[in-house]
C-alpha cells in the first residue's frame, strides 16, 4: 500500500478495507478536505448579513445596507470556470490506481478529494464501464463530493469476476448500506456495462429507495457496433489491439469515428491503417496507459461480458420499479443510445431523458458535462424517501448561475428590462431597493404571455439584491404525463435550478415557513395563455387563499405588474383558433392552476420593445393573523392586492410611452455610444 500523500484513493493511516467477498470493501479516507463549499443544501432561499437588512431611515442607509450584502451572483462575467480534473488527470489517476491494485477482487473506494458537505449526504456508488476503473467521475469529485457519499467500483485488470458476481457484490453493498440508513436514498450512477448492473440490482432489490443515472447504457448491445467486434478481435493483430481503445471513443472525433465503422465492418484497409497509426502519434504519451486499462485479453472478456449483461438486463427491466434518470450522447459511436433511450423510457416507469447531442460514449469525461447540475436540474437530488421542493433544493452554484445567465443573454439584450420598486415612504425608484430582503416575501402579480418576464425577473433579482425567488409553477414542469407520452421536461431544467416548485399548498406552505421569497401568480396557466384582445387582464380565482396562508407566518405581500409582451410579438392563434381544428381540441378543463389547458399559441415577433416591471408597495400582514382569518377581511385584503396590480400595470402602460429608449433601435445607438454595460435611460420616475 502507498503510503499517505503517494495516492490521490487511499491513505493507510486511515484505510478500513474488508475483501469484497464479504460484501463491503471500502477503501475511505476518515481525513475529508477541508475545503468545501460555502453554500447550504438546507439554507434560506436568500444570502444575506445581519447588519446587511434594510433599514427603516431613508434610502441612504438602505443603498449601504445593501452593499453590505455579499452577492455572488452579481457579475455574471467575472465569474469563473468550476474547477475540475480533465481526460489528462483520468489517464494519470488510473496508472496510480492499477500500481494499487494490481489484481484482487474488485472493491470499492472514495477518491481522496471527495468530502462529504453534511453528514446526511445520500450514498452515490459509481460503477464504470468497460474501463472498469472507476474513475469515469474524475471531472466531476469535487462537486459530487460537496452533496453525495461517494462509493466507486474498482474491477482491477486482471479480474475475471461474472457479471452475475458483479450484481451480487452490488447488491450485498446496497443491502448492507439500506440497513445502516433505510430512511436515505441510494444513488447508482452506471455508465455502459456499469448500468446494466445498475438496473439488474435494481429488479433485484424493488423494496430499496434506489435512484438510478444510467448513462449510455449497454442494454443495446445486441444493436451496436461492438458485437462484430468480438469475433473481429480473434484475427486482429497485437500491434492494432493496443490502438483499440483509443478508437472506442476514449478519444473523440468524426475521423475516429469513421475508423470504428470500418473496424467493427472487418475492414482495416492499409490507408485507414495508416491514417490511424498518424493519430497514434499525437496520444503517443498516453497509448501505454490505454493498452494498460484494456489489454487485448481483458477486452475480449469484457466484450463477452456485455452480451451477457445487456441480455440479463433486458431480461429484467420489467421488474425495475427505481427512479431512474437516463443520461443519452447524441454522438456515441459505440451504442445505439438515444434509440435505446427512448425504448428504456417506454419500459421504465419513473423514468427521464436528458440528451447531450454533442458528447460521445464516455460522457462522464466530456469537458462541458456536469453531472451535479443534470441532476439537479432533473429534480433528481433529495435526501429522504421523495423529493421535497423545499427542504432538498440547493441553489445555483455561481458558475451554473452563470451558464444560465448566459444563455438568457439574449433575451435580457433585446428587451432591456426596466425595474422599479416602492419603499416604504411610497416612493418609486429604479431598481430592487424597496424588496425586503428578509422573508418570507410573496411576490403576486401577472404572468405575461408565455411567461415572457420570468428569465429577466428571476435573474435582475439574484444579480442585483441576492435573493432567489421561489416561483410555484404548474405541475406540467416536474410530472411525466401519463401513458408513456413524451414531455420534453429538459427545457424546464433551468427553471427548476432556479428555485421552481410545484403549485401545491403544502408547497406554499413550506415556501413561507422557512422564510422564502415566493412567487405566485394568482391567474396561472390561463393567464399566461391568453387569448387575443385579454392582454393584462387578470384571472385570478375567487377565493383569496393566499392571504390567510400569508398571515398564518406574518409574510410580506409584494403586488407587482409587468408590460412589454405586446411590444415583442403578435398573438395571432390563440387557444379559440386552435379549438375550431378537430385535431387539437381538447377536454374542457375544471379547476383552477394545475387543472387548466396547455396550448401553444401562435406570435409573430416584432421589432422588439422593452420590459417594465413594477413592484408596489409592500403589504405587511404579521400580526394581523387573527384579522386575517375572517373571510370579509381576507377577501378585501384580496382585492386590493389585486387593485394594486392593476394599478402597477396601469402605471407602466402610461409611462412607457414617455420612454425614448422603449424601442431596441435607440437603445443599440445609446449602447454603441455609452458602451454595452451601461445602463441604459428610461421615462422619468
Amino acid at each position: 500500500m502507498a503510503t499517505a500523500g503517494s495516492s490521490p484513493f487511499l491513505s493507510t493511516p486511515s484505510v478500513r478495507s474488508t475483501h469484497a467477498n464479504s460484501g463491503r470493501y471500502r477503501c475511505l479516507s476518515l481525513h475529508r478536505p477541508t475545503a468545501i463549499s460555502t453554500g447550504h443544501k438546507s439554507s434560506p432561499a436568500t444570502v444575506t448579513m445581519q447588519d446587511g437588512r434594510l433599514l427603516d431611515s431613508g434610502e441612504k442607509k438602505r443603498k449601504e445596507a445593501n452593499e453590505l450584502i455579499s452577492n455572488i451572483y452579481s457579475n455574471p462575467d467575472e465569474i469563473p470556470a468550476e474547477e475540475g480534473k480533465a481526460l489528462k488527470d483520468y489517464l494519470e489517476d488510473c496508472k496510480a490506481l492499477m500500481i494499487e491494485s494490481k489484481a484482487g477482487p474488485p472493491r470499492w473506494f472514495t477518491p481522496l478529494e471527495c468530502g462529504s458537505l453534511t453528514s446526511d449526504s445520500p450514498l452515490l456508488l459509481f460503477l464504470p464501464g468497460i474501463d472498469g476503473m472507476g474513475l469515469g467521475l474524475i471531472k466531476n469529485h469535487r462537486k459530487l463530493g460537496k452533496i453525495f457519499d461517494i462509493w466507486c467500483f474498482h474491477i482491477p485488470v486482471t479480474d475475471k469476476t461474472s457479471f452475475s458476481d458483479l450484481v451480487k457484490l452490488v447488491e450485498r453493498t446496497v443491502r448492507s448500506e439500506c440497513k445502516r440508513s433505510p430512511n436515505r436514498p441510494i444513488y447508482i450512477v452506471g455508465e455502459s456495462v456499469g448500468a446494466c448492473i445498475a438496473l439488474d440490482v435494481a429488479a433485484r432489490n424493488p423494496d430499496v429507495d434506489l435512484v438510478l443515472i444510467l448513462a449510455n447504457p449497454a442494454t443495446s448491445f445486441s444493436r451496436s457496433q461492438l458485437q462484430p467486434l468480438t469475433p473481429l478481435l480473434q484475427l486482429m493483430p497485437s500491434q492494432l489491439l493496443t490502438y483499440l481503445p483509443y478508437v472506442m471513443n476514449l478519444a473523440s472525433g468524426d475521423h475516429l469515428r469513421m475508423v470504428l465503422e470500418n473496424a467493427v465492418k472487418g475492414h482495416m484497409p492499409h490507408q485507414t491503417v495508416g491514417e490511424l497509426t498518424q493519430d497514434m502519434v499525437a496520444m503517443s504519451s498516453y497509448l501505454s496507459v490505454l493498452a494498460d486499462i484494456l489489454p487485448g485479453e481483458t477486452l475480449a472478456w469484457k466484450l463477452q461480458m456485455l452480451k451477457s449483461a445487456s441480455a440479463s438486463a433486458n431480461s429484467h427491466l420489467h421488474a425495475v420499479t427505481a427512479q431512474a434518470l437516463l443520461l443519452c450522447s447524441g454522438k456515441d459511436q459505440l451504442f445505439p443510445s438515444q434509440e435505446e433511450a427512448q425504448r428504456l423510457y417506454r419500459t421504465l416507469p419513473r423514468c427521464e431523458i436528458r440528451t447531450f447531442e454533442e458528447s460521445g460514449h464516455f460522457l462522464f469525461l466530456e469537458d462541458d458535462f456536469d453531472l451535479v447540475t443534470t441532476i439537479k436540474g432533473a429534480g433528481f437530488y433529495r435526501h429522504g424517501k421523495n423529493l421535497d421542493y423545499v427542504s432538498d433544493y440547493m441553489p445555483p452554484t455561481p458558475y451554473e448561475f452563470k451558464k444560465i445567465y448566459e444563455s438568457h443573454r439574449l433575451v435580457l439584450a433585446i428587451t432591456s428590462p426596466v425595474m422599479l420598486s416602492t419603499l416604504e415612504d411610497g416612493k418609486v425608484v429604479r431598481g430592487l431597493a424597496g424588496i425586503p430582503s428578509e422573508g418570507p416575501v410573496l411576490f403576486v402579480g401577472y404572468h405575461m404571455l408565455l411567461g415572457f418576464e420570468l428569465a429577466p425577473l428571476v435573474l435582475q433579482f439574484m444579480m442585483e439584491r441576492n435573493i432567489i425567488l421561489r416561483g410555484i409553477a404548474h405541475p406540467m414542469m416536474f410530472n411525466r404525463l401519463k401513458e408513456g407520452k413524451m414531455l420534453d421536461l429538459a427545457s424546464f431544467d433551468s427553471y427548476r435550478l432556479m428555485g421552481a416548485v410545484p403549485v401545491s399548498g403544502p408547497n406554499f406552505y413550506k415556501l413561507l415557513s422557512s422564510k422564502s421569497h415566493a412567487l405566485l401568480y394568482p391567474g396561472g396557466v390561463r393567464e399566461a395563455l391568453h387569448r387575443k384582445g385579454e392582454a393584462y387582464k387578470l384571472f385570478w380565482p375567487e377565493q383569496s387563499e393566499f392571504v390567510r396562508m400569508a398571515s398564518r407566518f406574518g409574510a410580506t405581500i409584494v403586488p407587482f405588474g409587468v408590460v412589454g409582451e405586446d411590444d415583442i410579438g403578435e398573438l395571432v392563434f390563440d387557444y379559440n383558433d386552435q379549438m375550431q381544428i378537430p385535431s387539437l381540441r381538447t377536454t374542457d378543463a375544471n379547476g383552477e392552476v394545475s387543472n387548466q389547458d396547455v396550448h401553444l399559441p401562435g406570435v409573430i415577433p416584432k421589432l422588439p420593445g422593452r420590459f417594465y416591471y413594477h413592484f408596489g408597495k409592500p403589504i405587511e400582514t404579521e400580526g394581523r393573523r387573527e384579522e386575517l382569518r375572517n373571510r370579509e377581511k381576507s377577501q378585501e385584503l384580496y382585492l386590493h392586492v389585486k387593485s394594486e396590480v392593476e394599478k402597477c400595470i396601469a402605471y407602466l402602460k402610461e409611462k412607457r410611452e414617455e420612454d425614448p429608449y422603449r424601442n431596441v433601435l435607440p437603445r443599440l445607438l445609446y449602447q454603441a455610444t455609452h458602451g454595452f454595460t451601461a445602463q441604459i435611460p428610461t421615462f422619468e420616475i
